[in-house]
């Protein structure tokens, strides 16, 4: 990765299609929810990123389907393993258009789908049917053809990161949640949750996490950044010095994200080292700090057998 390939993103740039085009990703998601078989922590509900934007990958049964976003053309693409395509353009739709086109294009290519609450899920919006929502439809195609050239480059830093480790680990996925690409490193210490967790919470976290991951910014924070937690957060994680110089804790609520600002990344010599850097350092210190065998999972370079 060079400075080049990491171009400028301000969260109020675009904040408004950001807003749009995390709902449409949100409309798509619950249809995955509805459609993919069930798979721990939620594995099966993210995107992953394609070369041409991101994609649901094939679920469904009868016929078997796909739902693909190019953020190249600008469109939306089903298509089915019969053969039945069906697309549409992107630029102008409100989300409530948006969740139209996307209904009346799953029942033209014969897909049945029973999406349980066609609403966002904890966006400030989230009583607000995706059919009832007109307010949200600002796109701009540079803006959003940046963000998924930012996405692809976080995804291949994170692809790299991944392969340090042999123990139980996540894809790297983006997630239409709260709209960040990451992966997750687990531990198998199960995690005693109080009865009042809700039940996205208890599947996402039964196991100790570390996740290392990036997102574009939100009202509370304002920028875009690379990002690590641990979760539960050990006693002393915020305590524990980062890499490279920049990287600090930040308090979120109860707990503590260790960040990483992506402008700071951008003026680096080598921004690949520095997010490297980082995440191996935030990694690091909250296994240490919860007690995690660092050495039994090594795997320098994505590998394992000794003899390389």
């Amino acid at each position: 990765m060079t400075r080049s390939a990491l171009p400028a993103i301000p969260y109020g740039s675009w904040r408004d299609t950001l807003d749009t085009v995390h709902r449409f990703a949100q409309v798509v998601g619950k249809v995955r929810l509805a459609a993919a078989p069930r798979r721990n922590h939620w594995w099966n509900v993210p995107f992953h990123v394609t070369g041409r934007g991101i994609t649901t990958r094939p679920m469904g049964r009868d016929p078997i389907f796909a739902v693909d976003f190019d953020f190249l053309d600008h469109r939306l693409d089903l298509s089915t393993v019969t053969g039945l395509r069906h697309s549409f353009a992107l630029p102008g739709l409100s989300v409530a258009d948006f969740h139209a086109r996307l209904t009346d294009g799953l029942e033209a290519v014969g897909v049945a789908v029973d999406v349980a609450r066609p609403h966002p899920f904890g966006l400030p919006d989230a009583a607000r049917p995706f059919a009832a929502d007109s307010e949200h439809r600002a796109y701009d195609p540079a803006a959003v053809t940046r963000y998924w050239r930012v996405l692809s480059e976080v995804n291949l830093l994170l692809e790299e990161f991944a392969a340090g480790w042999s123990g139980k680990t996540s894809p790297v996925h983006h997630f239409w949640h709260t709209f960040d690409i990451a992966v997750t490193r687990f531990a198998d210490t199960p995690v005693d949750h109080p009865p009042s967790t809700d039940p996205v919470t208890r599947e996402a976290y039964s196991r100790e996490v570390v996740s290392s991951g990036f997102w574009f910014g939100d009202d509370a924070f304002p920028e875009p950044a690379f990002y690590s937690y641990t979760f539960p957060e050990p006693d002393g994680l915020a305590d524990e010095p980062l890499r490279p110089d920049g990287a600090a804790w930040v308090a979120r609520g109860a707990s503590h994200l260790a960040v990483l600002r992506y402008d700071d990344v951008r003026a680096r010599e080598d921004p690949r080292a520095a997010v490297l850097d980082f995440y191996e350092s935030a990694f690091r210190a909250g296994a240490r700090r919860a007690g995690w065998d660092l050495g039994r999972h090594a795997s320098p370079g994505g590998v394992t057998d000794p003899r390389g």
